[in-house]
């Protein structure tokens, strides 16, 4: 579906207004939208996650860890497929208001793309540099965005989502290959340098707050050097009518479920080109240990080699 035909559906959730901030901007933020009973839920699932990690010493499928995790003091970046690992993260997909709060953005049929549960660790939680999320899963159409529960108060110390306004809109989209073909997942210093980061908006809130970004949007998000935590649960969802074209590299059982309407007839085709990424299919860690260079296999990933 295209912006027009969706503003043309009454919403579920959202203002006509917030809507349109949505396709102008590339974003919004809907602060304690989230009630205290799905926080508590979610928050006793995500101790649960933690303390899973205590018993793995490195980096798996799931669990993508700080290089100084231990047993006794873990240290989080991410678990991968929170949504199949605990049910209270897929119940809260299906159940809650946040996919009608999507509905309301992508169209009313909506579908599973993947999940995860990524943490800014106090004391040194590791940044994420400016990049864009659709070049790693690229899709025939750019409905796909991704949404941020913030299971806890989220101030400017604890290194929030933050996101270029409008970015959405630049065309063509930046690379995210180094100058030798490398995929780095995230925008190079010179093509940084042409846009305005001093109009970034980093999207702080209170414990049940949603942030929504499109798939184009360029966002990141600083280091957390304050004496809390910062978990932020992130699903990815898509219009029905939107169908991916690369290895998902997450694989989560879930891809493609659709958890809003009906399943498409059809799919819609954006002209727009898109990025294609390195073949995810050998494997595939985070975001995090691509752009810290921690995985050398995925820094030197070529388009169609096997990482």
């Amino acid at each position: 579906m295209t912006p027009e035909q969706i503003l043309a559906i009454s919403p579920r959730v959202l203002t006509q207004s917030q809507r349109e901030a949505y396709f102008s901007d590339g974003y919004i933020l809907l602060e304690k939208i989230i009630g205290d009973e799905w926080i508590k839920k979610l928050r006793d699932a995500t101790e649960e996650m933690i303390e899973r990690s205590r018993k793995v010493s490195k980096s798996d499928t799931i669990f993508d860890l700080e290089p100084d995790h231990r047993p006794d003091a873990p240290r989080l970046r991410r678990v991968s497929n929170p949504a199949e690992h605990h049910p209270v993260f897929w119940d809260y997909c299906t159940k809650s208001v946040m996919p009608d709060a999507v509905a309301d953005l992508v169209g009313p049929d909506v579908k599973f793309h993947h999940s995860k549960l990524n943490f800014k660790w106090k004391k040194g939680g590791e940044e994420v540099k400016w990049h864009y999320d659709i070049s790693f899963w690229p899709h025939t159409n750019y409905s796909p965005l991704t949404v941020g529960t913030y299971i806890y108060d989220c101030g400017m110390e604890q290194g929030p989502l933050g996101v270029i306004p409008k970015s959405q809109l630049i065309e063509p989209l930046l690379t995210q290959y180094d100058d030798q073909g490398n995929w780095v997942g995230c925008l190079a210093d010179r093509d940084l340098a042409k846009l305005d980061l001093s109009k970034a908006v980093y999207l702080t809130g209170p414990a049940g707050s949603l942030t929504l970004h499109n798939c184009r949007t360029i966002h990141g998000s600083p280091r957390n050097d304050s004496d809390l935590g910062r978990p932020l649960l992130l699903y990815t969802l898509t219009s029905a009518d939107a169908f991916p074209y690369t290895v998902n590299p997450i694989k989560p059982k879930h891809d493609q479920a659709i958890i809003r309407g009906k399943r498409a007839a059809f799919a819609h085709h954006d002209p727009r080109p898109c990025l294609i990424p390195p073949d995810w299919s050998g494997g595939y860690t985070s975001i995090f240990s691509l752009q810290q260079k921690e995985d050398a296999a995925a820094a030197r990933g070529q388009t169609g080699a096997t990482m």
